[in-house]
């Protein structure tokens, strides 16, 4: 037997043409609408919870990492301002404090800047720039005396302005720095001058580097134009253009979705750093940030993919219980009914076999009579003694008489033993009342009958009507499955001290080993094609099980057929008849 035969529910093999109302009786039809109605039911609201809940939990996550990159680039904003801020603060309070003739003095401009160093840190060198942009006093590394940055951008904006913080550049010392300068108040006769500060890049840069970012994530400066101000780990070197475009400007902290050169996916927090020409930019992979979503998913579709197995198992397991359990019911009610019309049938059969008996012996009565003076007639009558073909008619007639008597014996037999009733059965009495409406048949078609009871078994109490049925069945069963001149045998025997056992073989065609299984089961045939119905043997199991007895089957393809009937000596009484 297949793996798949093991767990094929009862119902599967019927077939649903097999009579009237076949939409009633469509099994699988029922079966697959009950899946497909339980699946609709189960799995839509499993299905839309889990695409809701898809969609919430990746929009919480990229709401959270938004929130993350916006706290982290504000805060590192307000960093890199406050260092900007201080610097100016620190040259705007030595204007407040220092006279340009002061500041003319290098000695004294040294020590402000060894001042700024100790204070503050991030100074690289100092100068005092005239109004005409010439650099009248300069402290520092590079040898920048009587500069001329009268047509600097810086300068122009410093004197416009106050104040200033320029772009990373190169300028006259050719590498990259940045510088903020502020205008000394009231104006002398050579025009207001400029206090010029250089900043350290490396200190400016470490604000940056101090970050803790992932190792995928790139966090630099940039100026309003796009140009890169502090080294970068993977979007170019200082000075060089930015393959991001540079969003608009805005007040707050924003946080945009962009593409890389290569088609990357990322997310850039930005923030314009006030009255600097610098945007900050954090940059983070959108793949490396979204990771913690990917497993979360992949759990999702594992819970989902595992919750649709369980729940398909559990409906299929449902269905085939209620569809079977619909099917048992079908099956028990036709058997009730069929078994029911069985029996007025066989009540029907038994009056009309009684009122037709009870007319036949009346004439049979009559012409035994007359045909016995007749016979008295000619035996004691001088005239017809020596007339022997007279005679023998005569004694014909009384044999025929006889044999139509044991006839309506039997039929009115067989009406009294329609109704239930309990009495003491001796079987070779009744396989010979049984086999007696058979014999015509037999001697028609040479089908012998062979009776092995032996004369000790002993009588039991059953209920003589369905033993009759019973029997009927069988034998009627096994004439049908023989060919002319087979061999019907009827054996019986004690099997146990309160059992005895019955058995009705034939050398038929036999029944296939799959068959067998079904064979007592309604509506199952192995001859439908010839008329059968199913019901004979599922009626006659039933009538088994009524006498407290029990049935079976042994069979072999091409050999024969032999049911087995065990019967009590003494009756029990059975539940479903009580009920």
């Amino acid at each position: 037997m297949s793996f798949l035969k093991r767990f094929k529910p009862d119902f599967w093999d019927t077939n649903p043409e097999a009579g009237p109302h076949k939409s009633l009786f469509n099994y699988r039809r029922t079966w697959r609408q009950a899946i497909a109605l339980l699946t609709v039911v189960a799995l839509v609201p499993l299905l839309i919870m889990t695409f809701l809940d898809y969609n919430v939990t990746r929009r919480s996550l990229e709401s959270e990492n938004i929130l993350r990159l916006t706290r982290v680039t504000s805060n590192t904003r307000r960093s890199v301002a406050y260092f900007l801020d201080e610097r100016k603060s620190a040259l705007q309070f030595i204007v407040q404090r220092e006279t340009v003739k002061n500041l003319h003095d290098t000695t004294r401009l040294g020590n402000i800047l060894r001042g700024l160093k100790n204070s503050f840190g991030g100074f690289v060198d100092i100068g005092l720039i005239e109004g005409s942009g010439r650099q009248v006093a300069y402290v520092g590394p590079y040898e920048l005396q009587g500069r001329d940055y009268g047509d600097q951008h810086w300068f122009s904006r410093t004197l416009e302005k106050g104040s200033y913080i320029s772009n990373v550049f190169r300028g006259y010392r050719d590498e990259p720095h940045l510088i903020v300068a502020v205008r000394c108040p009231g104006n002398g006769p050579d025009g207001p001058f400029v206090l010029r500060a250089t900043l350290d890049t490396a200190r400016f840069n470490s604000l940056l580097a101090s970050l803790d970012l992932d190792p995928g994530d790139d966090v630099f400066i940039t100026s309003h134009s796009g140009t890169i101000q502090t080294p970068t780990r993977w979007h170019g070197t200082v000075l060089s253009d930015l393959g991001l475009p540079v969003p608009e400007y805005s007040a707050k902290t924003t946080v945009l979705e962009a593409g890389e050169k290569d088609g990357t996916d990322v997310l850039v927090g930005y923030a314009f750093i006030t009255d600097t020409p610098f945007v900050l930019m954090i940059v983070k992979v959108t793949a490396e940030v979204m990771q913690p979503w990917e497993t979360i998913r992949m759990e999702l579709l594992w819970l989902l993919l595992v919750s649709i197995v369980v729940i398909l198992l559990v409906i299929v397991g449902v269905a085939t219980r209620m569809v079977s359990k619909i099917f048992i019911a079908d099956q028990t009610r036709a058997k009730t009914l069929h078994h029911m019309e069985h029996t007025n049938r066989m009540a029907s059969i038994g009056r009309l076999a009684a009122g037709v008996a009870h007319e036949i012996n009346n004439p049979l009565a009559i012409i035994n009579e007359k045909a016995g003076l007749i016979k008295d007639i000619f035996t004691f009558g001088k005239e017809y003694d020596k007339d022997d073909r007279l005679v023998r008619n005569v004694d014909s007639i009384l044999k025929s008489v006889n044999r139509c008597g044991t006839i309506t014996k039997r039929l009115l037999s067989f009406a009294r033993h329609i109704d239930v009733a309990m009495e003491q059965i001796e079987f070779k009495e009744l396989a010979s009342e049984v086999i007696g409406f058979l014999n015509k048949e037999a001697e028609y078609r040479s089908i012998s009958i062979i009776m092995d009871i032996p004369d000790d078994l002993p009588e039991f109490t059953s209920d003589r009507g369905k033993l009759q049925q019973i029997f009927l069945n069988l034998i009627n069963n096994a004439f049908q499955a023989m060919n002319d001149g087979g061999a019907l045998t009827i054996t019986a025997l004690r099997s146990g001290p309160n059992e005895l056992q019955f058995s009705v073989g034939d050398d038929g065609c036999g029944i296939p080993e799959e068959d067998c299984k079904r064979i007592f089961e309604p509506f199952f045939s192995t001859k439908k094609k010839r008329g059968g119905t199913g019901l004979g043997l599922s009626i006659t199991y039933g009538l088994v099980q009524e006498l407290g007895g029990d049935m079976a089957v042994a069979s072999e393809v091409g050999k024969g057929t032999v049911f087995t009937i065990t019967l009590p000596v003494t009756p029990t009484i059975n539940k479903a008849e009580q009920a």
